[in-house]
């Protein structure tokens, strides 16, 4: 792995032996990991270091990984990754809407957290798919999006969009009336499909209410989603 694909992760849980896991499995990948036990601590280091990217534990005691993202997303757009149990369906659903990028279940194995990892930096630093210069979009009488300062106006009002969820407004809009598949706007929002497909419902959900009825983000069932005026 080349030195620009590298960077560094804060790994907070508080079961030391998965910690210590981790910090191995990336480790080996050239990655430099930082630990914190729980959400006050993981703060803590983010005030004294550069992150690239968080893995969160969601039940951790004093301030819980839901508490964390949010806190994070007050200061930094960086990814975050959130750590499930088995079965955790609603905990899963939860962090997606607060801000987490995605999440894994545990147990998960080396290659998938190094795979999951790899991508969100790989889309964080790809500068999220918008090109310098690109002209604004506009859907109906309602809506405009600018690609190029990653904006997005609903009846002249600025919305206050998510890093995905503007990168998924923006290959949706880029063609309104087609389909995309869910690949397609995976690959678009995360540059991976190793993802999965809950999580670009749930915020495919978030945006449709941001959006507040000026563009209809229709789902076609098992194929994906358009847009329409």
């Amino acid at each position: 792995m080349g030195s620009e694909d590298n960077g560094t992760v804060l790994v907070v849980d508080d079961e030391y032996a998965l910690r210590r896991l981790l910090i191995s499995y990336l480790s080996k990948e050239g990655y430099k990991v930082l630990e914190a036990q729980d959400g006050q601590d993981a703060l803590t280091v983010l005030g004294k270091h550069q992150i690239d990217l968080a893995l969160v534990d969601v039940m951790m005691p004093g301030m819980d990984g839901f508490t964390l993202v949010r806190e994070l997303r007050k200061r930094t757009d960086i990814p975050v990754i959130m750590l499930t149990a088995k079965g955790e369906e609603t905990a899963k659903v939860a962090g997606l809407e607060i801000g987490a990028d995605d999440y894994m279940t545990k147990p998960f194995s080396a290659p998938e957290v190094v795979a999951r990892v790899r991508a969100q930096l790989r889309r964080y630093r790809g500068g999220f798919g918008s090109e310098e210069g690109e002209p604004e979009i506009r859907i109906g009488d309602r809506l405009v999006v600018e690609p190029a300062a990653r904006r997005c106006y609903v009846d002249g009002q600025e919305v206050d969009l998510s890093r995905r969820e503007f990168d998924l407004l923006h290959k949706l809009a880029s063609s309104p009336g087609r389909v995309f598949t869910r690949e397609a706007l995976l690959l678009a929002a995360w540059g991976t499909t190793y993802i999965t497909e809950k999580t670009i419902d749930v915020h495919v959900g978030s945006l449709r209410k941001k959006l507040n009825g000026s563009a209809n983000i229709t789902s076609l069932r098992g194929i994906g989603y358009r847009l329409d005026p």
